[in-house]
């Protein structure tokens, strides 16, 4: 499931991992980090809306846009957050 929905100018929906979090609040962090540069971010998790935080077991995804996506690498590579490939 996704918190919120994201769409710039162009109505580009954000669909592309770019970090994987442990926890649904390291998720929001490393949207927030994202968004105050003017990414476009948002997360999506299994665990029922944050309901079940056992299940994030697997983790929680931070995605962007395609257009977004390097800007957003970099931005966390600069933090020494660690990003799926």
């Amino acid at each position: 499931m996704m918190a919120g929905s994201s769409h710039d100018a162009a109505g580009e929906t954000a669909h592309v991992p770019v970090a994987l979090a442990s926890s649904r609040i390291e998720a929001e962090l490393i949207v927030g980090m994202l968004r105050s540069n003017g990414v476009e971010a948002i997360l999506s998790a299994d665990d029922a809306g944050g309901q079940q935080p056992p299940l994030q077991i697997a983790g929680v995804r931070v995605l962007v846009t395609p257009s977004d996506e390097a800007l957003a690498r970099q931005l966390l590579a600069d933090t020494g957050e660690d990003t799926p490939s």
